[in-house]
């Protein structure tokens, strides 16, 4: 596997990759990181601590290990931290989730970034309010990320594990969800159109994800741009209950402009 360039990528983008390369290894050193991304070591030292202060990593001397975060997930997800549109989706969507709201997600590389930036938010860590955001999940990756984190509460639905995504699915889930509202929930799907509406390729995925729509107060997909006015097999809702879609310039203008006209706010960032 080829190692990450950090050169040119924004913090978020280089943790990402950061935390890709400990995915692989386990420990860094200081030396390895400047050397696969290209980037000085002060700003490697300043990376180690701010990942060590999210509970992320384990500073050793002259390096970090792995915490159990980083280990042992699919490939689908250890390959997002490089998608630097993927990286700019997550970041402006974890930004529009309001301080002390309920939040869903459900499993993908997109809504695993999305988290991950939304748990890196300084204001919420630095809230007085505890929990400062709620999290709803029925993504085993995302609950083992969240739980680290003091100032949120993770709730993780039950269910049947499917390995080829870390989702949960099956009536134990849609009980537990049937019990909750969500404020909003984060969707990631594999494709979205005005006409098919949010889909993906799992029908399992897509009634978990069906009822976490339900039980949302506002809809978030976040989509990278190659998913933009494409059908997948099972649909999750139709266009007009998402009110926001985060997208990046990469998606189609025609597609995105039968999406406006549905009745959906489309973020190009």
């Amino acid at each position: 596997m080829s190692e990450p360039d950090g050169r040119g990528m924004d913090r978020g983008a280089r943790w990402s990759a950061l935390l890709d390369l400990l995915a692989q290894h386990g420990r860094l050193s200081v030396a390895q990181v400047v050397e696969s991304l290209g980037v000085s070591e002060a700003t490697v030292r300043r990376d180690f601590g701010d990942l060590a202060a999210q509970q992320l990593v384990t500073r050793t001397h002259g390096g970090v290990v792995a915490s159990a975060v980083a280990y042992d997930l699919p490939a689908r997800y250890k390959q997002a931290g490089s998608d630097s549109a993927k990286e700019r989706v997550a970041t402006f969507a974890a930004d529009l989730v309001a301080e002390g709201s309920v939040v869903g997600f459900n499993g993908g590389t997109t809504t695993s970034a999305t988290a991950r930036r939304l748990a890196a938010r300084s204001d919420l860590a630095a809230s007085s309010r505890r929990p400062s955001i709620t999290v709803v999940t029925n993504a085993l990756n995302i609950a083992t990320e969240m739980v680290l984190r003091p100032f949120i509460r993770c709730v993780s639905l039950g269910g049947v594990a499917r390995p080829e995504s870390y989702e949960l699915s099956g009536p134990l889930a849609s009980m537990v969800l049937g019990e909750l509202w969500l404020d909003t929930v984060v969707l990631g799907v594999d494709a979205v159109s005005a006409a098919g509406g949010a889909t993906c390729q799992h029908e399992g995925e897509a009634g978990i994800n069906s009822i976490m729509v339900q039980r949302a107060d506002r809809v978030i997909v976040v989509a990278t741009g190659d998913k933009v006015g494409r059908r997948a097999f099972a649909r999750i809702c139709p266009s007009e209950r998402i009110q926001v879609l985060v997208t990046d310039s990469s998606a189609p203008a025609d597609a995105l402009g039968d999406l406006r006209a549905a009745g959906v706010t489309v973020e190009v960032v």
